[in-house]
């Protein structure tokens, strides 16, 4: 029996889940290389730690940009390598492959995708829209005639969207997301204070004392950069209300995406969300607050899921278990 393998593959982690294990893999999107022979010197996390410290001769590259792919064969040999860490490297059967991908992505992009999972050692590669995948795995009944939103935040792009009997209703996909933050983030701290910070220092500010909406005891926090004048090493204050400062822009748009899909979806589903509220989904999700903004300027409730940055692996991985019922809403065979 082939084994049966779900991967989130995301601009910012690649998670991947094995059917009767559960996720076994999150590592960062992420491939270092040798700038002299283009060789590949390490992967994930290994890659990571050497983002902003690396010399000339390797160069630290996301080969995944707004959820899909840049880098064809860059991202070719990150999946072959996760594919074989989770499969076994030297199992004999190559296992069934589902992936998810933007909701917005062309057939163009698709192809890509499956292409790269087949070539990578999958027997067989399915896709499957990210929104769908999130509202499995985070647990909502989708096989019903009924309206579910989901909001997901993930590194490249927020998917948000109506699904009911196993597929997508009314979709929107920004290529806005935690990504976006970071960046965001830096910009304001190199406009305010003069100092330039790192992207995985601005990551760090989200995760330690970003927030949506201003909070009532805001969070310090000290960060080390590099001051454009002087060129020396400097250390900085900042709160979190400067933080829902430097990223509005950025909620603003994952706001619109939401009120679009709102203003498109059927009145019987509308009725349906009002009752049951949005579920937001992805590591985006994660900021505090997030979801209080989007119930104020919805008037719809909005939760955010059990374990928000699983929820698009959990559920790539069980469409997989459910793959006769599902097998409409999926893209893949279309593409050979």
């Amino acid at each position: 029996m082939a084994r049966k393998i779900g991967i989130d593959l995301g601009t910012a982690n690649v998670l991947v889940y094995v059917k009767g294990r559960g996720i076994v893999l999150s590592e960062p999107s992420v491939v270092a290389l040798s700038t002299k022979d283009n060789r590949i010197k390490a992967v994930g996390a290994d890659a990571l730690a050497m983002l902003g410290r690396e010399p000339e001769s390797i160069e630290v590259v996301r080969p995944l940009r707004n959820g899909v792919i840049a880098d064809y064969d860059i991202t070719q040999a990150m999946l072959k390598y996760f594919i074989e860490k989770a499969n076994g490297r030297f199992s004999m059967s190559k296992p069934d492959v589902m992936i998810c991908i933007p909701a917005g992505v062309t057939t163009v992009e698709m192809r890509a995708v499956k292409r790269a999972a087949e070539d990578a050692g999958a027997r067989i590669a399915y896709l499957i829209r990210e929104p769908l995948a999130a509202a499995i795995g985070a647990n909502i009944p989708v096989a019903q005639p009924s309206g579910n939103l989901i909001i997901d935040i993930g590194g490249g792009t927020t998917e948000v969207a109506v699904i009911s009997l196993n597929d997508i209703v009314v979709s929107t996909s920004v290529r806005v997301g935690g990504n976006r933050f970071d960046e965001a983030i830096a910009a304001y701290v190199k406009r305010k204070y003069n100092v330039l910070i790192g992207e995985r220092t601005a990551e760090s500010i989200k995760i330690e004392i970003g927030s949506a909406l201003p909070l009532d005891r805001p969070l310090t926090m000290q960060v080390r950069g590099r001051d454009q004048v002087a060129g020396l090493p400097r250390t900085i204050e900042i709160n979190s209300n400067e933080i829902t400062e430097a990223i509005q822009e950025t909620l603003d748009a994952v706001v619109n995406a939401t009120r679009a899909v709102l203003a498109e979806t059927p009145p019987e589903l509308s009725s349906d969300i009002i009752d049951k509220g949005m579920v937001m989904t992805g590591g985006g999700s994660m900021l505090r607050r997030i979801n209080d903004l989007l119930t104020d300027v919805t008037g719809v409730p909005c939760y955010v899921a059990d374990q928000p940055a699983n929820c698009v692996a959990i559920g790539t991985g069980l469409a997989l278990e459910y793959i006769d019922i599902l097998r409409d809403s999926l893209s893949g065979d279309e593409l050979n």
